[in-house]
């Protein structure tokens, strides 16, 4: 079961009531995938509640279910298929009217969606969010339109209201949409369009309302932050949006994806200066091999990353570095799968994503030749294990360290409160456990004892403040 888009509050008065929405009706939303997907869910339940439509949590009972899809891998596909069919047995048991379908999915299979999902009663391509409430219309309509919304895109409008759907305590900035790397393996492009920045001035101005709401941790995400503003006027302006961003109260930002090729000597030095900045990047490289990267559209060479590496390590401190590394790419044997584990080993990157590599239909990289998928998963597997080793050392040379750590809760079988470091990204870094001898409010930053491991995650004790 996917992420049920559970409303907390509106944002940003730029949606206007639809007039032509005359009946109004209960929609509820699943989302799939990652947080920039998660955004646009929440801009279309934005978009719904402003049409004069009430949004609710669970599924049964809803008018209108929506199942925001991700697409980017099969097993993702295979997910949404998953989710949609359920919504298909609430609706022949009566519990929900209509099904729509939004996102990647949808844009990248539109024609097998309608051909081969017969209970799906209408889809919506990624270049149409914005027409979602004309296709609730559609659907609830006494015509019985099947709707199909396929816009543009390259094109599709990136701003408008949100109702937030994260914890009161952080909530993510989208700031571009669309992606121009073209990696070989991926799928991207061809479902988010080119890539276009949003502009300051817009950015800033819901930054500024999401930390008037008490948002303490702000998470800026894209496909590829490092090139924010290079479509704009050709220059890189993303330490330029960062530091007005940490003129505004917020405790933390964040930042997921910087791609390697396009970190600046300017960004580098604004990551280490300002305090609000989490000392935690997400660097895609997905392998370190020269000729695998090449052959996968990487613009990296194994020694121009390495040198990063080493270069942020020593200007940054403290610095926690994430990645994501495919196993069984094209070109990959077992000398080039050992290099990997040589460099992370040599690299000790605190946190990565292992993935075995998926031929994804459309793509270039699966007319290539390549390991089956049992071979890729065996690979990931091994390089899993390297990492854990990596992973373990982490965890045991910060022991007996005090660390700030957001609380997210009580778990009253484990009997302790959990949280996050800057070293943790939420649902994607495991958490901190600790002891406490007063309740601490989720939300709230606490100084946190480090004192040992379990399952692989960090617990220790509330420190005396």
């Amino acid at each position: 079961m996917g992420h049920t888009c559970r409303p907390r509050r509106a944002h940003f008065a730029t949606i206007h009531r639809l007039e032509d929405s005359i009946v109004p009706y209960n929609i509820s939303f699943i989302s799939l995938g990652c947080a920039k997907n998660q955004v646009n869910c929440e801009q279309m339940m934005a978009s719904v509640q402003a049409a004069g439509h009430t949004i609710q949590a669970q599924p049964e009972g809803a008018d209108v279910v929506v199942v925001n899809t991700c697409g980017f891998l099969q097993s993702a596909c295979e997910e949404a298929i998953d989710n949609i069919l359920e919504m298909a047995e609430l609706k022949r048991a009566g519990q929900v009217q209509k099904i729509l379908v939004t996102g990647c999915m949808t844009q990248r299979y539109k024609q097998d969606v309608l051909n081969e999902l017969p209970e799906v009663d209408g889809i919506l391509g990624t270049g149409s969010y914005g027409d979602i409430c004309a296709a609730i219309d559609e659907v609830m309509g006494a015509s019985g339109l099947r709707p199909c919304h396929l816009g543009s895109i390259h094109t599709a409008p990136q701003d408008g209201g949100r109702i937030l759907s994260t914890p009161p305590w952080y909530a993510y900035l989208r700031i571009a949409e669309g992606c121009d790397n073209h990696c070989a393996y991926c799928v991207i492009p061809s479902l988010r369009g080119k890539y276009r920045s949003r502009p300051m001035e817009g950015l800033l101005e819901e930054a500024r309302e999401l930390a008037d709401a008490g948002v303490k941790e702000l998470l800026v995400i894209a496909q590829d932050i490092t090139r924010y503003g290079t479509d704009l006027n050709g220059e890189h302006q993303l330490a330029s949006l960062l530091r007005e961003l940490c003129r505004l109260d917020f405790h933390w930002v964040r930042l997921h994806y910087l791609y390697p090729d396009e970190i600046t000597e300017e960004l580098i030095d604004t990551i280490a200066e300002e305090p609000k900045i989490v000392k935690y990047l997400d660097i895609p490289i997905q392998h370190c091999n020269d000729g695998i990267l090449k052959a996968m559209n990487r613009r990296d060479t194994k020694a121009e990353l390495l040198d990063l590496l080493t270069k942020l390590r020593a200007r940054i401190p403290g610095l926690v570095l994430r990645t994501s590394l495919i196993t069984g790419l094209p070109g990959e044997g077992e000398a080039e799968l050992e290099e990997l584990c040589v460099f992370l080993r040599e690299t000790k990157i605190e946190r990565a994503g292992v993935f075995p590599f998926s031929p994804e239909e459309g793509t270039r990289a699966a007319q290539m030749d390549h390991v089956d998928m049992e071979e890729a998963r065996r690979r990931a597997e091994l390089v899993v294990d390297v990492q854990s080793d990596i992973i373990d050392a982490y965890n045991e040379s910060v022991l007996g360290t005090e660390r700030e750590v957001l609380c997210e809760g009580f778990d009253s079988q484990a009997q302790m409160h959990f949280g996050r470091s800057y070293a943790e990204s939420p649902d994607i870094d495991g958490r901190i456990w600790f002891d406490a001898d007063r309740e601490v409010e989720p939300g709230t930053f606490v100084t946190v004892r480090l004192t040992g491991v379990m399952d692989g995650e960090l617990t220790g004790e509330l420190a005396e403040e």
